[in-house]
Protein backbone atom coordinates (compact mmCIF):
# COMPACT_ATOMS: atom_id res chain seq x y z
CA UNK A 1 0.00 0.00 0.00
CA UNK A 2 1.43 3.30 -0.93
CA UNK A 3 -0.18 6.98 -0.81
CA UNK A 4 -1.08 9.09 2.15
CA UNK A 5 -4.24 8.56 4.09
CA UNK A 6 -5.34 11.97 5.80
CA UNK A 7 -6.54 11.53 9.59
CA UNK A 8 -8.63 13.69 11.80
CA UNK A 9 -6.03 13.34 14.76
CA UNK A 10 -8.43 12.58 17.80
CA UNK A 11 -7.68 14.46 21.14
CA UNK A 12 -5.22 12.30 23.61
CA UNK A 13 -3.68 10.77 20.93
CA UNK A 14 0.04 11.39 19.97
CA UNK A 15 0.67 11.02 16.42
CA UNK A 16 2.80 7.84 16.76
CA UNK A 17 -0.29 6.49 18.03
CA UNK A 18 -1.79 7.44 15.15
CA UNK A 19 0.71 5.93 13.14
CA UNK A 20 0.65 2.61 15.19
CA UNK A 21 -3.50 2.40 14.57
CA UNK A 22 -3.27 3.05 10.85
CA UNK A 23 -0.02 0.47 10.95
CA UNK A 24 -2.37 -1.89 12.25
CA UNK A 25 -5.39 -0.95 9.47
CA UNK A 26 -3.89 -1.27 6.34
CA UNK A 27 -1.55 -4.15 7.81
CA UNK A 28 1.71 -2.53 6.87
CA UNK A 29 5.18 -1.38 8.29
CA UNK A 30 6.22 1.35 5.96
CA UNK A 31 4.13 4.03 7.99
CA UNK A 32 5.16 8.03 9.10
CA UNK A 33 3.88 11.06 9.64
CA UNK A 34 4.55 13.97 8.51
CA UNK A 35 4.66 16.18 11.38
CA UNK A 36 3.66 16.13 14.96
CA UNK A 37 0.79 17.21 16.85
CA UNK A 38 0.68 17.61 20.32
CA UNK A 39 -1.98 14.88 22.17
CA UNK A 40 -4.17 17.68 23.21
CA UNK A 41 -4.59 18.80 19.49
CA UNK A 42 -6.96 18.03 17.14
CA UNK A 43 -6.99 17.93 12.47
CA UNK A 44 -5.18 16.94 9.81
CA UNK A 45 -2.46 14.53 10.30
CA UNK A 46 -0.90 13.41 6.81
CA UNK A 47 -0.16 9.87 7.21
CA UNK A 48 2.36 8.57 4.84
CA UNK A 49 2.00 4.83 3.73
CA UNK A 50 4.99 2.51 1.73
CA UNK A 51 7.02 4.22 -0.63
CA UNK A 52 5.41 7.33 0.57
CA UNK A 53 7.63 7.37 3.32
CA UNK A 54 10.75 8.06 1.05
CA UNK A 55 8.85 11.69 0.75
CA UNK A 56 9.54 13.28 4.41
CA UNK A 57 12.32 14.81 3.69
CA UNK A 58 11.67 16.32 0.19
CA UNK A 59 8.13 17.74 1.17
CA UNK A 60 7.31 21.39 -0.28
CA UNK A 61 7.26 23.79 2.98
CA UNK A 62 4.07 24.45 2.88
CA UNK A 63 2.06 26.70 5.43
CA UNK A 64 0.00 25.34 8.45
CA UNK A 65 -3.52 26.61 9.55
CA UNK A 66 -4.51 25.87 12.72
CA UNK A 67 -7.44 27.22 15.07
CA UNK A 68 -6.47 27.98 18.09
CA UNK A 69 -7.85 28.94 21.53
CA UNK A 70 -6.72 30.47 24.47
CA UNK A 71 -7.48 31.73 28.09
CA UNK A 72 -5.31 34.56 29.52
CA UNK A 73 -4.38 34.71 33.38
CA UNK A 74 -2.76 31.42 33.98
CA UNK A 75 0.37 30.07 32.83
CA UNK A 76 1.31 26.32 32.95
CA UNK A 77 4.68 24.40 32.64
CA UNK A 78 3.79 23.64 29.04
CA UNK A 79 2.17 26.33 27.76
CA UNK A 80 -1.27 24.50 27.49
CA UNK A 81 -4.10 24.03 29.50
CA UNK A 82 -2.95 20.60 29.82
CA UNK A 83 -0.01 21.43 31.79
CA UNK A 84 0.61 21.28 35.27
CA UNK A 85 -0.39 25.52 36.86
CA UNK A 86 2.46 27.64 37.64
CA UNK A 87 0.13 30.96 37.81
CA UNK A 88 -2.86 31.93 37.86
CA UNK A 89 -3.72 35.97 37.86
CA UNK A 90 -6.48 38.38 36.93
CA UNK A 91 -6.44 39.27 33.51
CA UNK A 92 -7.82 42.45 31.61
CA UNK A 93 -7.53 42.96 28.35
CA UNK A 94 -9.70 44.07 26.38
CA UNK A 95 -10.36 43.09 22.72
CA UNK A 96 -9.02 46.22 21.35
CA UNK A 97 -5.84 45.89 22.95
CA UNK A 98 -5.15 42.57 21.19
CA UNK A 99 -6.11 43.52 17.83
CA UNK A 100 -3.85 46.14 18.17
CA UNK A 101 -0.06 43.78 19.26
CA UNK A 102 -1.24 40.92 16.79
CA UNK A 103 0.35 43.05 13.90
CA UNK A 104 3.49 42.55 15.61
CA UNK A 105 3.52 38.61 15.22
CA UNK A 106 2.69 38.94 11.74
CA UNK A 107 5.28 38.27 8.89
CA UNK A 108 8.88 36.45 10.11
CA UNK A 109 9.31 36.42 14.03
CA UNK A 110 11.79 34.70 16.06
CA UNK A 111 10.22 32.15 18.61
CA UNK A 112 11.72 29.89 21.83
CA UNK A 113 10.82 26.28 21.53
CA UNK A 114 8.98 25.53 24.21
CA UNK A 115 10.88 23.03 26.97
CA UNK A 116 7.68 20.63 26.06
CA UNK A 117 8.88 20.15 22.65
CA UNK A 118 10.16 17.17 20.20
CA UNK A 119 13.25 19.77 19.56
CA UNK A 120 16.55 17.95 20.17
CA UNK A 121 19.39 19.71 22.38
CA UNK A 122 22.81 17.55 22.97
CA UNK A 123 20.72 14.12 21.45
CA UNK A 124 18.04 14.14 23.79
CA UNK A 125 14.50 16.08 23.22
CA UNK A 126 13.51 18.52 25.62
CA UNK A 127 10.36 17.04 26.62
CA UNK A 128 12.40 14.56 28.06
CA UNK A 129 14.46 16.86 29.55
CA UNK A 130 11.63 18.37 31.01
CA UNK A 131 10.15 15.70 32.58
CA UNK A 132 13.21 15.13 34.71
CA UNK A 133 13.15 18.35 35.82
CA UNK A 134 15.57 20.09 33.53
CA UNK A 135 15.65 23.47 31.91
CA UNK A 136 18.41 24.06 29.46
CA UNK A 137 19.44 26.75 26.87
CA UNK A 138 18.09 26.86 23.60
CA UNK A 139 18.42 29.47 20.46
CA UNK A 140 15.41 31.07 19.17
CA UNK A 141 14.66 30.08 15.37
CA UNK A 142 12.96 32.26 12.52
CA UNK A 143 9.48 31.70 11.68
CA UNK A 144 7.24 33.21 9.59
CA UNK A 145 3.76 34.06 10.82
CA UNK A 146 1.89 34.74 6.98
CA UNK A 147 -2.14 35.07 8.70
CA UNK A 148 -2.68 36.08 12.33
CA UNK A 149 -6.80 36.74 12.89
CA UNK A 150 -8.99 37.20 15.90
CA UNK A 151 -11.93 35.08 15.54
CA UNK A 152 -13.70 35.76 18.92
CA UNK A 153 -12.88 37.09 22.15
CA UNK A 154 -14.76 37.04 25.53
CA UNK A 155 -13.56 39.69 27.57
CA UNK A 156 -15.19 38.94 30.72
CA UNK A 157 -13.81 35.27 30.65
CA UNK A 158 -10.66 36.14 28.49
CA UNK A 159 -11.15 33.85 26.22
CA UNK A 160 -11.00 33.52 22.51
CA UNK A 161 -9.82 31.74 19.11
CA UNK A 162 -7.24 32.52 16.60
CA UNK A 163 -7.00 32.03 13.26
CA UNK A 164 -2.77 31.05 12.52
CA UNK A 165 -1.29 30.44 9.04
CA UNK A 166 2.43 29.44 10.06
CA UNK A 167 5.66 27.73 8.25
CA UNK A 168 6.92 24.48 9.54
CA UNK A 169 8.23 24.15 13.03
CA UNK A 170 5.94 26.85 14.58
CA UNK A 171 4.87 26.55 18.03
CA UNK A 172 1.47 27.74 18.25
CA UNK A 173 1.87 27.50 22.51
CA UNK A 174 4.69 29.84 22.28
CA UNK A 175 2.68 32.28 19.96
CA UNK A 176 0.41 32.55 22.47
CA UNK A 177 2.45 33.03 25.51
CA UNK A 178 4.61 35.87 23.76
CA UNK A 179 1.49 37.71 22.82
CA UNK A 180 -0.05 37.30 26.09
CA UNK A 181 3.39 38.85 27.71
CA UNK A 182 3.24 41.65 25.20
CA UNK A 183 0.03 42.39 26.79
CA UNK A 184 1.34 42.39 30.04
CA UNK A 185 -0.28 39.34 31.35
CA UNK A 186 0.17 35.61 30.87
CA UNK A 187 -2.12 32.88 29.36
CA UNK A 188 -2.42 29.25 28.01
CA UNK A 189 -3.24 27.67 24.76
CA UNK A 190 -6.78 25.71 25.61
CA UNK A 191 -7.53 23.88 22.14
CA UNK A 192 -5.94 23.75 18.74
CA UNK A 193 -7.17 22.27 15.34
CA UNK A 194 -4.92 22.26 12.51
CA UNK A 195 -7.43 22.52 9.80
CA UNK A 196 -4.40 22.17 6.68
CA UNK A 197 -1.04 20.83 6.29
CA UNK A 198 0.83 19.50 3.67
CA UNK A 199 -1.31 21.01 1.31
CA UNK A 200 -4.42 18.84 2.52
CA UNK A 201 -7.88 20.31 4.36
CA UNK A 202 -9.96 19.15 7.00
CA UNK A 203 -12.52 18.45 4.46
CA UNK A 204 -9.85 15.87 3.02
CA UNK A 205 -9.57 14.20 6.86
CA UNK A 206 -11.17 10.69 7.85
CA UNK A 207 -11.99 10.44 11.62
CA UNK A 208 -9.34 7.71 12.97
CA UNK A 209 -12.70 5.84 14.29
CA UNK A 210 -14.04 5.71 11.12
CA UNK A 211 -11.27 4.79 9.07
CA UNK A 212 -11.08 2.04 12.26
CA UNK A 213 -15.08 1.52 10.90
CA UNK A 214 -15.03 1.20 7.39
CA UNK A 215 -12.15 -1.28 7.21
CA UNK A 216 -14.39 -3.76 9.78
CA UNK A 217 -16.90 -3.22 7.72
CA UNK A 218 -15.25 -3.63 3.85
CA UNK A 219 -11.89 -4.99 4.58
CA UNK A 220 -8.45 -3.32 3.55
CA UNK A 221 -9.94 -2.08 -0.10
CA UNK A 222 -12.46 -0.24 2.05
CA UNK A 223 -9.51 1.55 3.47
CA UNK A 224 -7.50 2.06 0.80
CA UNK A 225 -10.07 4.14 -1.12
CA UNK A 226 -9.48 6.90 1.22
CA UNK A 227 -5.67 6.61 0.38
CA UNK A 228 -4.58 9.56 -1.41
CA UNK A 229 -1.25 8.69 -4.43
CA UNK A 230 1.94 9.97 -3.31
CA UNK A 231 2.12 12.42 -6.09
CA UNK A 232 -0.68 14.85 -4.19
CA UNK A 233 2.27 15.31 -1.45
CA UNK A 234 4.17 17.17 -4.37
CA UNK A 235 1.17 19.17 -6.52
CA UNK A 236 3.42 22.57 -5.84
CA UNK A 237 5.89 21.31 -7.87
CA UNK A 238 5.65 21.76 -11.69
CA UNK A 239 5.35 18.05 -13.69
CA UNK A 240 7.54 17.28 -16.76
CA UNK A 241 6.31 14.38 -19.08
CA UNK A 242 9.01 12.66 -20.36
CA UNK A 243 9.26 9.79 -23.61
CA UNK A 244 9.81 6.43 -22.98
CA UNK A 245 13.05 6.33 -22.83
CA UNK A 246 13.65 8.96 -20.71
CA UNK A 247 11.26 7.05 -18.21
CA UNK A 248 13.24 4.90 -18.21
CA UNK A 249 16.72 6.28 -18.08
CA UNK A 250 14.86 8.18 -14.89
CA UNK A 251 14.07 5.23 -13.16
CA UNK A 252 17.48 3.87 -13.29
CA UNK A 253 18.96 7.11 -11.73
CA UNK A 254 20.01 9.09 -15.05
CA UNK A 255 19.58 12.48 -15.79
CA UNK A 256 18.14 14.53 -18.23
CA UNK A 257 19.06 17.14 -20.35
CA UNK A 258 16.46 19.84 -19.67
CA UNK A 259 16.76 20.86 -23.53
CA UNK A 260 14.66 17.60 -24.72
CA UNK A 261 12.30 18.20 -22.45
CA UNK A 262 9.04 20.69 -22.43
CA UNK A 263 11.22 22.87 -20.65
CA UNK A 264 13.41 23.68 -22.98
CA UNK A 265 12.05 26.65 -23.84
CA UNK A 266 11.43 28.32 -20.14
CA UNK A 267 13.84 29.66 -17.43
CA UNK A 268 14.66 27.04 -14.91
CA UNK A 269 16.39 28.38 -12.06
CA UNK A 270 18.95 25.43 -10.80
CA UNK A 271 17.50 23.95 -7.70
CA UNK A 272 13.87 23.75 -8.62
CA UNK A 273 12.06 20.32 -8.38
CA UNK A 274 9.94 19.00 -10.33
CA UNK A 275 7.86 16.14 -10.88
CA UNK A 276 8.98 13.48 -13.48
CA UNK A 277 6.00 11.86 -15.06
CA UNK A 278 5.58 9.28 -18.18
CA UNK A 279 3.44 11.22 -20.81
CA UNK A 280 0.48 8.37 -20.16
CA UNK A 281 0.27 10.41 -16.82
CA UNK A 282 2.04 7.84 -14.41
CA UNK A 283 4.12 9.79 -11.35
CA UNK A 284 7.51 8.69 -11.64
CA UNK A 285 9.99 10.83 -9.51
CA UNK A 286 11.29 13.75 -8.30
CA UNK A 287 14.05 15.41 -9.79
CA UNK A 288 16.39 18.96 -9.36
CA UNK A 289 17.65 21.47 -11.92
CA UNK A 290 21.69 21.48 -12.27
CA UNK A 291 23.55 22.93 -14.67
CA UNK A 292 20.95 22.09 -17.85
CA UNK A 293 19.76 19.11 -16.47
CA UNK A 294 16.93 17.36 -15.19
CA UNK A 295 18.94 15.08 -12.37
CA UNK A 296 17.53 12.19 -10.40
CA UNK A 297 16.02 13.13 -7.17
CA UNK A 298 14.18 10.55 -5.46
CA UNK A 299 11.81 7.23 -7.10
CA UNK A 300 8.57 6.40 -5.70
Amino acid sequence: MNGVIVIDKPQDYTSFDVVAVVRGIFETKKVGHTGTLDPMATGVLPILLGSATKALSLLPDTDKEYRASFLFGKRTDTLDIAGKALEERKSSVTAEQLLDVLPQFRGSIMQLPPMYSAVSVGGKRLYELAREGKEVERKPREVNISALELLSFDTDRQCGELLVRCSKGTYIRTLIDDIATQLGTIGVMSALRRASACGFKLDQAVPLAELRSLKAEKGLEGAAALVHPVETLFSDYCAVFVSEAQAKRFSNGGSLDLMRTQLKNKAVADGEVFRVCERGGGFLGLARADSGELKFLKKF
